[in-house]
């Protein structure tokens, strides 16, 4: 766990990193992009990390990888690609720099590791972990390919490097309906998301899925009379929902899609009034992008992702501290999972 008293006292003789409206101010092109969700008052506070950051950034050939649950003050302030899963995971094969700063949860600093070996990978606090890549181990790999003898495992990305080696090939909730059609056989194994499962089984009805019982903390809490409250509350709000949700939940949407997938459709469709199913920082991301859509609740946070702030990818960048190492005897065959993934996705998009 990280010392954030000593982290401060270190980070405080190096930068001047007192709030500062001048700064603030000065960075009003930043800000933009997120001012209707940050007030100026908390921009000052962010603003002295955001530009400590972004100098080191230059320092240390980084680049800055950021998933669509971070903050806007990190997906804004400092990211150099945003995106999902999927998203993240092709940009991370193409990054043109030395280290990497990976801002999501620990499985994603691993997939960026196992896709770029030579590089630096910094995982700003190595305690953000994630309710699905906990909930399976390549044991219960073993036991599944055990019960379904000769079935494809197709894995989650939402996992550890030691699953996606134990795996056939990896997808995520973009590309996992096309994924799981491409296996060949009549029965497809998926792990570890129960829910993103039985959703899949339901576009792939050619398919028979079976599935590891794990599911994400963030979106198993949802449920129908949530989003059938709002819809009494607020008459023609549309509902987004995304498949890591309960088949209930998803059918009850008017769209279904990954974390990308939900914002392409929201800047497409421009709905008045919209309601995210998902973690609450997607719709603080793309608020100001779209002035005309009010977003509605509910939504949950994720302990995980929220672990990631500036000041400690400030310390990593400071530090270099924070490395994420993958054991190349399994870096290897995970890099063969993720890499069809990656290579089926632009194959069924061409």
């Amino acid at each position: 766990m990280l010392d954030l008293t000593s982290i401060r006292d270190v980070l405080r003789t190096h930068y001047d990193l007192a709030p500062s409206m001048e700064l603030a101010r000065s960075m009003c092109d930043i800000h933009a992009r997120m001012g209707r969700v940050v007030p100026m008052l908390d921009w000052a506070i962010h603003a002295p990390y955001v530009a400590a950051i972004n100098r080191l950034k230059r320092e240390r050939n980084a680049v800055v990888l950021a998933h669509n649950y971070m903050p806007p003050q990190i997906y804004h302030g400092i990211a150099d690609v945003v995106g999902d899963s999927l998203q993240l995971a092709i940009k991370a094969a193409e990054v043109d720099a030395d280290v990497i700063v990976q801002c999501g949860v620990h499985f994603m600093a691993e997939t960026s590791k196992i896709l770029n070996p030579s590089k630096t990978v910094l995982m700003p606090d190595m305690d953000a972990g994630c309710s699905l890549a906990e909930s399976i181990t390549a044991e219960g790999i073993a036991e599944m390919r055990a019960r379904f003898p000769g079935a494809a495992v197709v894995s989650y990305v939402n996992t550890t490097a030691e699953v996606k080696a134990a795996s056939d090939i990896c997808c995520t909730s973009a590309n996992a309906a096309q994924i799981v059609a491409a296996m060949e056989g009549d029965t497809v194994i998926m792990t570890p998301d129960r829910w993103l499962a039985q959703n899949v089984a339901k576009q792939v009805p050619q398919k028979r899925i079976v599935w590891w019982d794990g599911a994400c903390i963030v979106h198993e809490q949802f449920t129908v009379q949530d989003l059938r409250d709002f819809r009494s509350w607020h008459p023609g709000l549309r509902i987004i929902a995304h498949p890591e949700c309960p088949p209930d939940v998803v059918a009850e949407a008017d769209f279904t899609g990954s974390t990308g997938g939900i914002q392409d459709w929201v800047q497409r469709e421009k709905p008045a009034q919209v309601m995210l199913v998902t973690e609450c920082s997607m719709a603080s991301n793309i608020s100001d992008a779209l002035p005309g859509v009010e977003f509605l609740g509910p939504c949950n946070m994720c302990p995980h992702m929220q672990k990631i702030t500036l000041e400690k990818v400030l310390w990593s960048l400071h530090s270099m501290t924070g490395a994420v190492e993958v054991d190349p005897t399994i870096a290897r065959p995970a890099r063969q999972a993720v890499q069809r993934m990656i290579d089926l996705s632009r194959r069924l998009a061409a």
